[in-house]
């Protein structure tokens, strides 16, 4: 047996190109494989090539794992011509077997794993065992409240946010009145300061009037002097030459016309008196006759009221109970709220759990069947070197038989 640290060597190689163009590698060399490394001889026939095309020197590929811990000749070494088997060929197939074994060993551990993995989910699906699953209420209690807190801080945010924007449009409306105003001062100011002109010309011009009321009183009192002095005067020169006559009536008998008013208005007063009782028995008939028909819609409207009274504390006693009926509903309403929440917070705890158990399940299953493909692929890789190794005995036996029978011949 080689040592762990021999390398892989080849002395010579040589090419022949086939019928079809294709090249391939005529194995004349000693390979050794290398332990626990993938040590394929480099001069390997491509698969395409049937075996036909193989040169004389290289009966067969070598495709030898990289576990392999013993060394493997093949090309045109002595043992091959010789028609003799190297002692290492026992260890070898010993190797392969025991491989062989453990990977049969790994195979059913991991049959027996996903069998027992089953018959725990198909337990796990017909118990379905309630998951007892802790009391998470006083959190949500909080969050509810810090949700509260936080619909209300929007709220405030909000309110005040629209006050900020009220503000602002107060702001330019007070800016646009202060420059309307700004600018009403300014013509203001202007109209001021064109009255002031047209105050100094008004006292100007009263200062004037003035002076011209002052002539005109100093005029008006001269004028009533010489008025008194041409009266006085006039008086002076008429003296007592007056006289007052007096034209009266003829007189007219008061008695006589006393006595026909008189007449006239207590002839007035005996028709009033007339109509005012003709029409104050009219209007009694009519207050009797309304008085009979209110005394009887007063019955009526009694009546009626009655009635009215005994229909509305039937009402009120049957709102009553429709009221209590509705508080003792929503009552049950609400505590069957709460139970089915509970009840429902419960279970999507024990949803969420059994899809985590779920989730572990299947990732379990699918690590499972890498390893199962892993072992699927070692499996064939080994049947292939088995089917090698086999295909190699054969050939070998097949040789070594007329071999052995020309030397006995000779």
């Amino acid at each position: 047996m080689t040592s762990d640290d021999s390398p892989t060597c080849c002395s010579s190689e040589s090419y022949a190109r086939v019928s079809d163009g294709t090249t391939v590698s005529t194995c004349s060399v000693e390979t050794t494989c290398r332990p626990s490394t993938c040590a394929t001889s480099r001069c390997q026939t491509p698969s395409f090539l049937p075996r036909s095309h193989l040169p004389a020197g290289c009966l067969a590929p070598c495709y030898l794992a990289g576990s392999c811990n013993t060394p493997c000749l093949v090309g045109n070494s002595a043992w091959c011509e010789d028609g003799m088997f190297n002692s290492n060929e026992k260890e070898t197939m010993q190797f392969l077997n025991d491989r062989l074994a453990n990977y049969l060993e790994k195979v059913r551990g991991l049959e027996e794993m996903n069998a027992e993995l089953e018959c725990r989910i198909r337990e796990q699906c017909e118990d379905d065992i309630p998951l007892v699953c802790p009391d998470y209420q006083c959190y949500f209690d909080t969050i509810e409240d810090l949700q509260q807190k936080i619909l209300c801080t929007k709220a405030g945010n909000s309110r005040l946010a629209i006050q900020l924007d009220n503000c602002k449009l107060a702001a330019d409306d007070f800016r646009s009145k202060y420059e309307s105003e700004l600018s009403l001062r300014q013509l203001v100011e202007t109209d001021i300061g064109g009255l002031r002109r047209i105050l100094d010309e008004l006292t100007l011009c009263k200062a004037d009037l003035e002076a011209h009321v002052e002539s005109l009183k100093e005029d008006l009192l001269c004028l009533k002097k010489n008025h008194e002095e041409e009266v006085n005067l006039l008086r002076g020169q008429l003296g007592d030459r007056l006289s007052v006559e007096l034209n009266s009536d003829p007189t007219i008998d008061l008695n006589r016309v006393l006595d026909e008013m008189r007449c006239q208005y207590e002839t007035v007063l005996a028709n009033n008196r007339r109509d005012a009782e003709e029409w104050f028995t009219i209007q009694t008939e009519e207050l009797n006759q309304q008085q009979l028909s209110s005394a009887e819609q007063l019955q009526g409207c009694q009546t009626e009221i009655w009635e009215l009274k005994r229909t509305a504390n039937a009402l009120e006693i049957e709102l009553q109970a429709q009221q209590s009926l509705t508080e003792s509903l929503e009552c049950t309403v609400a505590e069957t709220e709460a139970q089915y929440s509970t009840q429902l917070a419960q279970m999507q705890c024990l949803i969420d759990n059994v899809e985590n158990q779920l989730a572990e399940i299947r990732c379990d299953l699918e690590r499972q069947n890498q390893e199962y493909e892993v072992l699927l692929d070692t499996k064939a890789r080994l049947e292939g070197e088995i089917n090698t190794y086999r295909g190699l005995l054969e050939s070998e036996d097949s040789r070594q038989v007329p071999h052995n029978y020309n030397q006995n011949h000779s």
